[in-house]
Order: C-alpha cells, then structure tokens, then sequence
C-alpha cells in the first residue's frame, strides 16, 4: 500500500472518529427532542413553549449594504414572552432603530437613530409534532413603526405578517426541517409625502438545525421573498434569496443565545437584468437573539 493511499485512509478514519464524537453526546440526549421555539433566527419554529412560560428577550439585526455607497440599518427590540395556556403564546415588544447611509443611489444622507415602534406577536400551535405526523402553528405579528425600515425617513408605518410553520423532526431528537410560508402587508406614510405608500410581500423559508453537541444547534436558513406594490400582490417590485448559518446555543437551563447571519445570493428587482436586488432588498443581513426564562 503506497504512501498517499495510506494518508487518505487514515484521514478517513480522523474524520470518521471525529464525527462520531461530536454526534455521541447528542444521540444520548435525543429522546429528549429539540424544542424549536427559538433556535432560528429569522424564521420561527412550530413550538411555541409551555403553559406558564415567561421570557425576556432581546433581538438586535443588522441589515447592510446596497448598490453603492454605505448603507447600514440597525434594531434593537426588547420582547416580553408569555404563555398564558397550552398551545399559545403572545410577545409584546419595543424597539429602537439606528440608520446611516450615504451616498446610496435613491435614499439621502442620513444618519439617525430613536425609538422605532411597537409590536405584539401572538402564535398558536394547531398540531404537535410529538402526536402529530408534522408540527403547524399559525403566527401573527402586527407592528406601528415611526421610521421607513428602507429610508430611515420619519414616518407612519403599520404592518401585520401571517406566518404558518410546518415543522417535522428528520432525526428524532438531533435533526429538525422547519418551512414557514409568509404574507406581509405594509401601509407606510412618509412625513414628506402626501399619499400613503402600500406594499406586499410574499416569503416562503426553509430551515433545517441538527444537534452536534449538547445544547448546541448548527445549521442553516434559505429565504426567498417576492415584493409587490400594493397590498394585495398587484404589481411585482422585486425579489430575492436570502442563504446563510444559524447557531442556537443554550447557555444554562433558563439562558439561551441564537446567532444567524444571511447574504443575498440571488434577486431581481422588477425590469432589471441585474442578478441581485439591492434596490428593495440589502446585500447582507444578521441576527443576534439572547434570551431567559424568568
């Protein structure tokens, strides 16, 4: 046996060895299953917690780049989570936004920040994926914001968006694959502007999260959107497809942190040639979620 071909079959074995190791630990815990309710980032899993559950959270995003020029929006939302009975949840939330762009074809200079808005969220779990051949819950987050996400300009800006998750374990207990379908109407009423601005979107998203060591998830989130003028889908704007990592880690039994970052890999806003969307969509964009039980 030559040299080379003993080097490839010992780093077989490395690796071999090395994923059986990090899946061990994991394989002991998987009756136990992976509760799902906060290991994504910007989708939302099927379980919703149990009754009697409350929970801080605090969530801060990152939206970056455009065509041109610097382009950077930041929020920062404080949550309170409740479950007031099986099945149910409601999130009451707050947030701050922070925008600096300059040079950005379209959009003026700006560089501001302040208090952004409101937002109650209230999810509810149809079927259990432990009694039932798929989990499905049925959420419905309802926002007022005093910014323009896209802009920073100053505005009245009232938003809903209906989210059904479908959510099945591929593993039990160590591999869990999450789609969520989304519809996300806008009315936004800029200070400057006389008439009210409408807008749409349509999302569909697919998550998949594997345990690879105790209390640690690793996987990924693959988003696409369609955005419309109009609330009810009348002329397509643009579209794009979000692709990136995902991190759960629980930090003790009552903390827990979610990282999850995902960059344009394709789009096109309506008329264009241009194979990425810059235009209603940014190039990049991260999530940090840290959160505990009280």
């Amino acid at each position: 046996m030559n040299f080379a071909r003993r080097t490839s079959i010992s780093a077989g074995i490395h690796w071999a060895a090395t994923l059986w190791l990090l899946l061990q630990p994991a394989c002991g815990s998987a009756e136990e299953g992976i509760d799902t309710e906060h290991i994504y980032g910007f989708m939302i899993g099927s379980d919703v917690g149990n009754a009697g559950e409350r929970e801080f959270q605090t969530t801060a995003t990152g939206r970056f780049s455009k065509q041109a020029g610097n382009y950077s929006a930041l929020d920062q939302q404080l949550e309170m989570e409740f479950v007031p009975f099986k099945n149910f949840r409601v999130e009451i939330g707050t947030t701050f936004a922070a925008f600096d762009m300059t040079a950005v074809p379209g959009l003026a200079n700006r560089t501001d920040s302040g208090w952004q808005g409101a937002a109650l969220d209230l999810r509810y779990r149809l079927l259990d994926r432990e009694s039932a051949p798929f989990g499905a819950t049925l959420a419905l987050e309802s926002h007022g914001n005093r910014f323009d996400d896209l802009s920073g300009s100053q505005a009245r800006k009232y938003g809903t968006e209906l989210t059904l998750a479908f959510e099945r374990d591929v593993i039990p207990g160590l591999a869990v694959a999450t789609v969520n379908l989304s519809y996300q109407p806008e009315w936004t009423q800029l200070a400057s502007a006389l008439i009210q601005d409408r807008e749409s979107a349509l999302a569909v998203a697919f998550g998949f999260m594997a345990q690879v060591r105790p209390d640690i998830l690793l996987g990924g989130e693959a988003r696409y959107f369609r955005k419309y003028d109009g609330i009810g889908l009348e002329e397509l704007s643009g579209q794009a497809f979000f692709v990136g990592p995902t991190a759960y880690f629980k930090l003790s039994e009552r903390a827990r942190l979610t990282a999850s970052w995902s960059f344009q890999a394709w789009g096109r806003p309506a008329g264009s040639g241009n194979t990425l969307d810059l235009v209603n969509f940014e190039r990049q964009q991260a999530r940090l979620i840290f959160g505990v039980n009280f």
